[in-house]
């Protein structure tokens, strides 16, 4: 075993002896406060739970236990408030348990701004001798289940204590996420309301698709139908449908997909210019990168409309045929009846 082995190999082992000493409280046993909880413990914390009803123990592993507020919020200097905004009261009778201990505010809320101020403000209101973190509101509970491997690994962290912020960021690289400093608490209100909001970065690639759209949309309608109808007083109408659409959607496919490669093009040319790639990018750049992932997404689904569209052609085509071939039958019946009445009459007279 080489030395730079063993050194990683000793520095884990350092890591977990001091998180086996380290004791982490949660407030709260609902989901996601198990779930976090669980997470701790398996990474090396020593977890207690605080709960209305204690006695429910056999909800979580052995090792793990479970008291009441009091009595967990003196077994440690940091608390998980795993609870919603609207029970927070009970805390104001703990005020003396939790001088100048960490408390940090997971909780979401239902509606985007939906108090004047944060959660997390508001705690800090409610406890003013605690020391305030926004953590982990960003991550559910499936993800902590699951390991985080089909889920974001990104936590968004603030607090006014640098220090306090900083235990809770190392707890969260500990459990295999990815905390991002945002600041002070003041940042807590942003980012309560980052699940709310619904495909927050969708904006910018779903108006693009729509302008594309129509641009060629208009172009193709020039060109197939109102073109030939002035020049050769044909109707084309019926390209409308089908053939116009299909003729859009491998398009506009093939160029989200050029702007998807673009802009990380662009970012290197402008780093060898700067000689450097440690300056910041142009906003509009940061964004347009910001935004790949959703242009190819929507690429993918122009993609599959073109094949979907391209199996309807054949399909529309025999339609097509087997209606003329009934009225052609139609018709040709229609004269052979009326050819073996005339011979009928004829063979009267």
């Amino acid at each position: 075993m080489g030395k730079s082995s063993l050194k990683e190999t000793s520095f884990a082992m350092n890591m977990n002896s001091v998180h086996s000493r380290e004791t982490v409280c949660v407030f709260g046993t609902g989901d996601f406060g198990r779930s976090l909880g669980n997470k701790m413990f398996q990474c090396g914390y020593s977890v207690v739970f605080g709960s209305r009803n204690p006695e429910l123990s056999g909800l979580h592993p052995k090792g793990i236990e479970v008291l009441s507020y009091k009595e967990a919020a003196q077994r440690s200097d940091l608390i998980i408030i795993a609870i919603h905004r609207e029970h927070y009261n009970f805390l104001i009778e703990l005020a003396e348990e939790l001088q100048g201990k960490i408390l940090v505010d997971i909780s979401n809320n239902l509606k985007i701004n939906q108090y004047p101020e944060s959660n997390a403000e508001y705690l800090a209101e409610l406890v003013p001798g605690a020391k305030i973190v926004k953590a982990f509101n960003t991550i559910s509970a499936w993800a902590l289940q699951s390991g985080t491997l089909d889920a974001s690994r990104q936590a968004f962290v603030c607090g006014d204590d640098k220090e306090s912020k900083q235990r809770v960021m190392d707890i969260g690289r500990t459990i295999g996420l990815t905390p991002m400093d945002q600041g002070s608490l003041k940042a807590a209100k942003e980012i309560e309301n980052y699940p709310l909001q619904l495909f927050p970065m969708w904006k910018f690639p779903l108006y693009l698709s729509a302008a594309l759209c129509v641009f060629y949309f208009v172009y193709c309608l020039l060109r197939e139908v109102i073109y030939p109808y002035i020049q050769e007083e044909k109707d084309n109408t019926f390209f409308l449908a089908i053939s116009i659409p299909n003729r859009i959607f491998p398009g506009l496919a093939l160029n989200l997909l050029a702007l998807v490669y673009l802009p990380g093009i662009i970012a290197a040319i402008l780093q060898l210019y700067r000689g450097t790639k440690y300056s910041r990018f142009p906003n509009w750049l940061d964004h347009w990168m910001l935004c790949r992932k959703q242009l190819g997404l929507v690429a993918l689904a122009f993609a599959f409309l073109h094949v979907m569209y391209t199996l309807v052609i054949p399909i529309r085509h025999y339609v097509r045929w087997k209606w003329s071939s009934r009225i052609i039958n139609q018709v040709t019946a229609e004269r052979q009846s009326r050819v073996s009445e005339c011979l009928m009459l004829g063979s009267l007279k």
